[in-house]
């Protein structure tokens, strides 16, 4: 590897970055074109340096001492990565959004997604990163605390959601985002928004 190689400057610049991102080609096309970088990726993945988890996606696996291997890749990192490589917004959704707001504890091997691309599945090791298609008007234009907050509560059902979790996500937010959330939110279901306006009082 010449010291002064896409290669070894992809490398430098992942090992600075650390650990917890994920890399597409178009993270490193300020170092050289298309071709030449995704050879430079597939270089490394053969070396050991990084490993690939899906065709164009790349992650630097940190190997833990405890479990005497390398810990796999963040589901939620890979998600938003998969996002940015093919142009989509995505909100958490489902059992997804109540885990983030910490409404939910359950482990889950099926992550699952909003989002204004078409309907896609992924199979990534043991877990499943899955897309679903909605009208731009549930996710466009809006934050994405607003978005995971509107999924989760859609996620309990309208007479499910109980005092204490809306006390849960209230605490959750700061006066900015429930100001934010508010303004956002208006375009919703009545009984969504209804909700909310009880949550940022």
């Amino acid at each position: 590897m010449q010291r002064d190689s896409i290669t070894t400057q992809i490398y430098e610049r992942i090992k600075e970055v650390g650990h917890d991102e994920i890399y597409i080609v178009g993270d490193f096309l300020d170092l050289g074109e298309y071709h030449a970088v995704r050879k430079a990726l597939l270089r490394l993945d053969e070396a050991g340096k990084i490993q690939k988890i899906m065709r164009g996606v790349y992650y630097y696996p940190r190997y833990s001492e405890l479990i005497d291997e390398y810990e796999a890749p963040s589901p939620g990192k890979v998600a938003d990565t998969l996002a940015r490589k093919f142009g989509w917004t995505i909100a958490p959704c489902a059992d997804t959004a109540l885990n983030q707001l910490g409404l939910s504890t359950q482990v889950t091997a099926k992550w699952s997604y909003i989002s204004d691309g078409p309907y896609h599945e992924f199979q990534i090791g043991a877990f499943t990163i899955e897309f679903r298609h909605r009208n731009n008007r549930e996710i466009s234009g809006i934050s994405r605390q607003t978005a995971t907050v509107i999924q989760a509560l859609k996620a309990i059902g309208k007479n499910n959601v109980t005092d204490a979790q809306m006390d849960i996500i209230r605490r959750r937010l700061s006066d900015e985002d429930k100001a934010t959330m508010l303004k956002e939110a208006h375009q919703v279901t009545v009984w969504v928004y209804d909700l909310i306006k009880q949550i940022c009082e």
